[in-house]
This record gives structure tokens, C-alpha cells and sequence, in this order.
């Protein structure tokens, strides 16, 4: 009998940790064949925005299945493709005017990297076949994706299959290299990637950068100041700004996207995650006018983008988004998300901040997490092996609530609809399942 193989897992945990069979889900609740019940604190992997079996959700899913499932998307189109991109360019930046559809985020990190690239072919600037990224960023496992992903945990194993590519310091501030504390900022560090731009310009095709918050990296905050400069350099030395907004974007931050924050305009755009609610795969890549004008001819030739799969502009997948940027519009959920966000930071606070192994709590939107050091003042982090995340993770399961580690980063990314004692529930889950495991 096949036996199937996990992602992001060591698969010898489950000898002592059996997987767990989870039998249906409602709300901000997953539930397993024992009875047990779970609070989703991280949202499915950061993608479920309006809960499990949401009827709005379930609904618009079964309409769609009832008069078209899927149709080649290579000169055909249907009516839900259409709908999304019409709701898109009310939100997006408005310098993004053509979409592209892909299926996943990794594959929208692709598909930006090939168009960018591809852009500098198509208009004789031939020189141009880096990336830069930044450290601790994380935008895929796909071979393109990877390459320009400064987390070695995921791609170390693979560099020497790797396109090479430019990684750049990324700014850190809480062991801010410069002195600097998160507070006293002025975004020194700007000055690596600004070097790196600088000595580079006519080999560079783009930058790609997750706007504000490096997730997979260990959820590092960083300025919007950095950003705007960031794009002001990359403008004025005509490279790309590609913005993987693929876990940022759809209200994680407390605005739509990230970008929001710094108001910048990129290049690109790459969605997914949220933009299905965490129902079914979809990601798209937005771009400018220009880009797309340097592939628009008579023919097809070397001129024409040509990436393509089987489930492209998928009419279920666009069904669900649809009604999940309905759901956005109509029932005001970025204004209603502040009150809920505030009460878990002022609960994360209260119950983590004087606690003698809490490095930093680190706050924007509906993210919250916090930072498990052996050593508060030198901020010197566990040994590894001791696996005080994994740990932590293992106890709140115990006591009911879903909170996946980043090493010794416990992060909170719960669903939009949870409701103020679900908040309580989950944050006392941390905080006890921490105790337990710093006491021992």
C-alpha cells in the first residue's frame, strides 16, 4: 500500500507523533476523528481568511460546478475569470493592468521571474539575467522560486542545481547589525541592497521582495520606509519590483496589501493564498501595461509568453475568489478586523511580554508573533536540538489550539472570523503550552 509523504516534515516525528486524521471543519475549528477539536490559529498555512465550510464560500462553489468546471484558457474565457479580474483592479495598485493566471504561489513566482526577464530580452537590453532578493525571504520551492529564496533551510540542499542569482542582507530589527532598535530605525540597512543595485544596475532584471514581512524567514518585520526606498532606487535604475504579496496580501497586514503601507507601485505582483479563501489553488501575477506591451505582435514568436498549464484561469478556483472579494467589499472586513487584532495583541502582550525566555513580540495587522530566546538581553537563540517551538507547538495541540512553529517563533495567524473568546482560548493555549515546556 502507498503511504503518503508530508511536506515540511520529518516524517520519523510520527513514530512518536501520529498524524492527525482531521474528519470535517467549521468555522475557525478543525475536527478530528476522536471528538478532539482544534482552533485553526494559523489559518490552514496562512490561507483560510473566512473560515472552514463558509456557506457564502461553499455556495459560490456549487453554482459554479453546475454550469462550467473548466475550459481551455488558450483563446477561450468564461464569465468568473472576467468577474476576478474586474474585482482585482478595484484593489490593486492602479498601474497594474493585466493579469496572468497560474495555480499556485511558487508558480506565480516563476511566471514573474520569466516575464521580467523575458521583458529585458524583448527590448534588446539583453544584459539583464539576475534577481535580487533578500535573506530570510521565502518565495517558493520550485527551482526559479528557490533561487531567488535567501532561507537556506529550503534551498541549501539544492544550490548547486540553482540559476545563481543575488541574495542581500535583509534588514533585521531586532538584531539590527547598525545598533539601531525597532523604534530608533532610520533604515540603515538599506544601504546593503543599495550597494548591490548600484554595482549591478545593467545585469539586474528585478528585484522580489515579500512587502514588509518576511513569513518562512521568521516573520521579520521591517519598515515601510525601506520599501519606499526601495522602489525609488529600483525606478530610477530601471529594474523591476516584483512584490510577492502571496502571504501578505488580502488583509493579513490590516490593509489590503501590503504595498499599502509604503504606497508603492510595483512591476509586479504575485497573489495567491488568501485570494480563494483557502479553498482551492489559484494564484495570478499582475503587471504593467509596458510589460505587457513588449510581448504584444503579429505572430507567435520569440516575442510571446508561452507559460502555460493544464488549469489555467480554472472556473471554480475563480468562482471562490470572486465571492471572496465580495465578501471583503460587502461586509467591511478590513475595518472589522482592527478590533479583533487589537484584543489578541493586548492578550499576546499581557500573557508573553514579562516572560524571562520572550526575545520580542513583533505585531502588523492580523500577525502577531513571538520570538522564544535562551538569552533575553545577548537575544542568543536556543540550540536548535532542543526544539522549543516544536515543542510548544506539540502542547497546544494538546489543549486544542493549532499554532505551527518557525523554529522557536510561535506565530499567530488565526481566521478573520474568529470571535473574541476563540481569541482568548487560543492565546491561553500558547501561553500555558509555552510554560510547560520552559519549565520542564
Amino acid at each position: 500500500m502507498i503511504q503518503i509523504w508530508h511536506p515540511c516534515t520529518q516524517m520519523k516525528d510520527h513514530e512518536k507523533y501520529p498524524l492527525i486524521k482531521i474528519k470535517n471543519a467549521k468555522g475557525v475549528y478543525l475536527y478530528d476523528f476522536e471528538g478532539n477539536s482544534y482552533i485553526d490559529g494559523i489559518s490552514s498555512w496562512w490561507v483560510n481568511l473566512f473560515g472552514h465550510s463558509n456557506e457564502r464560500l461553499n455556495r459560490a462553489i456549487s453554482n459554479q460546478i453546475a454550469s462550467l468546471e473548466q475550459v481551455i484558457f488558450a483563446g477561450f474565457t468564461h464569465e468568473r475569470a472576467l468577474e476576478l479580474a474586474k474585482l482585482l483592479s478595484e484593489v490593486v495598485p492602479d498601474n497594474l493592468s493585466r493579469m496572468f493566471f497560474a495555480e499556485i504561489g511558487s508558480s506565480a513566482v516563476e511566471i514573474s521571474l520569466k516575464m521580467s526577464f523575458h521583458y529585458f530580452q524583448n527590448i534588446g537590453q539583453r544584459k539583464r539575467k539576475k534577481f535580487v532578493s533578500l535573506k530570510n525571504g521565502y518565495h517558493g520551492e520550485t527551482i526559479g522560486a528557490l533561487s531567488v529564496s535567501g532561507e537556506d533551510l529550503y534551498k541549501k540542499a539544492y544550490k548547486n542545481i540553482l540559476p545563481k542569482n543575488i541574495v542581500s542582507p535583509s534588514p533585521d530589527c531586532y538584531r539590527c547589525k547598525f545598533g539601531y532598535s525597532r523604534e530608533t530605525c532610520n533604515t540603515e540597512c538599506f544601504s546593503d541592497i543599495e550597494k548591490i543595485l548600484m554595482s549591478n544596475s545593467e545585469k539586474i532584471c528585478a528585484v522580489i521582495v515579500e512587502p514588509l514581512v518576511q513569513f518562512a524567514g521568521g516573520f521579520k518585520i521591517y519598515p515601510a520606509e525601506y520599501l519606499v526606498k526601495l522602489r525609488n532606487l529600483t525606478s530610477e535604475l530601471g529594474i523591476h519590483l516584483i512584490l510577492d504579496e502571496i502571504a501578505t496580501g488580502f488583509g493579513r497586514t490590516g490593509k489590503m496589501f501590503a504595498c499599502e503601507w509604503a504606497n508603492v507601485k510595483p512591476d509586479f505582483m504575485c497573489l495567491s493564498k488568501g485570494i480563494t479563501s483557502g479553498y482551492l489553488p489559484l494564484s495570478v501575477v499582475l503587471t504593467t501595461e509596458e510589460v505587457y506591451k513588449a510581448f504584444y505582435d503579429d505572430y507567435i514568436t520569440l516575442k510571446a509568453f508561452l507559460h502555460s498549464h493544464s488549469y489555467n484561469g480554472n472556473a471554480i478556483s475563480s468562482a471562490v475568489a470572486v465571492e471572496t472579494l465580495k465578501i471583503f467589499k460587502e461586509e467591511n472586513v478590513l475595518e472589522k478586523n482592527k478590533e479583533k487584532y487589537k484584543y489578541m495583541r493586548s492578550l499576546i502582550e499581557d500573557k508573553f511580554c514579562e516572560l524571562s525566555h520572550v526575545g520580542e513580540i513583533r505585531h502588523i495587522g492580523f500577525i502577531s508573533a513571538v520570538e522564544i530566546v535562551e538569552n533575553k538581553k545577548t537575544k542568543k537563540p536556543f540550540n536548535w536540538k532542543r526544539r522549543i517551538g516544536f515543542n510548544i507547538y506539540r502542547e497546544a495541540l494538546k489543549r486544542g489550539a493549532l499554532l505551527r512553529n518557525l523554529g522557536d517563533i510561535i506565530y499567530f495567524l488565526p481566521p478573520y472570523i474568529i470571535e473574541p473568546h476563540q481569541i482568548e482560548a487560543l492565546v491561553e493555549a500558547a501561553h500555558q503550552s509555552y510554560l510547560e515546556v520552559l519549565n520542564r
